[in-house]
């Protein structure tokens, strides 16, 4: 029993608690990034999180995060949640989608939701298809077109988050360890 303490008393339990906040952080920041093209996983919202994390657990002032670096990264965090809701029906309007082909785009994303990973994506497809047959009287042939312009527009807007992100962590990583 002797043995056990003298092994626990010579451990720093504050080394032991920053290599576990860091293995945090990073997790978030990794995982992050892959959930900003893999649509199951939050992307940006993680990468954030794991900013916010590193501001509060490891201290304000000592953590290396300005609270400018962290307002600037949520700026990109919203741009990124704008995007995601945004992207599908601006793509359907550039392929020549009516008013009714965006409206449903975003009810599509949003009964999407309800519906897990194969909801988010299919959603707005079909929402645009639909809505384009039924409310704006289109053809089937024209309605595919503002149906394709959706999914154009979910692949521009996987590329444009996956460039917020990717700006996300590296101005995490420049202000931790190269500004401050």
């Amino acid at each position: 029993m002797t043995i056990l303490a003298g092994i626990m008393d010579s451990l720093d339990t504050e080394l032991i608690l920053t290599s576990l906040k860091w293995t945090v952080i990073i997790a978030l920041l990794v995982v992050g990034f892959l959930g900003t093209f893999l649509p199951i996983l939050p992307g940006t919202t993680l990468i954030y999180l794991g900013a916010l994390l590193h501001y509060f657990l490891m201290g304000m002032e000592s953590s290396g995060l300005a609270w400018q670096g962290l307002v600037f990264m949520g700026v990109l965090y919203v741009l990124s949640l704008i995007l995601d809701w945004v992207s599908g029906a601006l793509g359907a309007k550039w392929f020549g989608s009516s008013k009714w082909g965006i409206i449903g785009a975003i009810v599509g994303g949003i009964v999407g939701i309800f519906f897990s990973l194969p909801g988010l994506i299919i959603g707005p497809i079909v929402g645009v298809f639909l809505f384009e047959v039924l409310f704006a009287k289109k053809e089937v042939k024209e309605a595919s077109n503002s149906t394709i312009g959706t999914v154009v527009g979910g692949i521009a807007g996987i590329i444009v988050r996956v460039v917020l992100a990717f700006g996300m962590i590296a101005w995490f990583i420049g202000d931790v360890f190269f500004i401050n």
